[in-house]
């Protein structure tokens, strides 16, 4: 039977539509590739995706004793967090409401099978 490593980040402040298009780039790969990967991304939502993956690959090492090498990308999504509505003040009084979107990502590695 093979083992599901978890991580999980919560509330992380980039809308998940933004985090998703990271998040696509890395699914089904190995871990290392997938961290080499994110380290050169131009992308705000690279570093986050980052840290939940290398927090993974720390889990598997610790709790499981299962070597970095042999892990990969199993499972990889960003859903939707809390969304912090925010106002400013427009023209003639107004309101100019604002959504502060946030995510929770969550990564799921599994050793490769000799």
């Amino acid at each position: 039977m093979t083992q599901d490593i978890r991580a999980h980040a919560r509330n992380i402040q980039i809308s998940q539509q933004k985090a998703r298009l990271v998040v696509d780039l890395v699914r089904g790969e190995d871990a290392l590739t997938a961290l080499d990967t994110l380290r050169f991304l131009q992308n705000k939502a690279a570093k986050p995706v980052a840290k939940v993956i290398a927090s993974a690959m720390a889990n598997a090492e610790e709790n499981f004793g299962i070597s970095r090498n042999d892990l990969y990308i199993f499972r990889i999504f960003a859903d939707q967090g809390p969304t912090r509505k925010w106002r400013r003040f427009g023209a003639r009084g107004r309101f100019k409401p604002l959504l502060r979107r946030s995510s929770h990502i969550t990564v799921v590695l599994r050793e490769r099978e000799a």
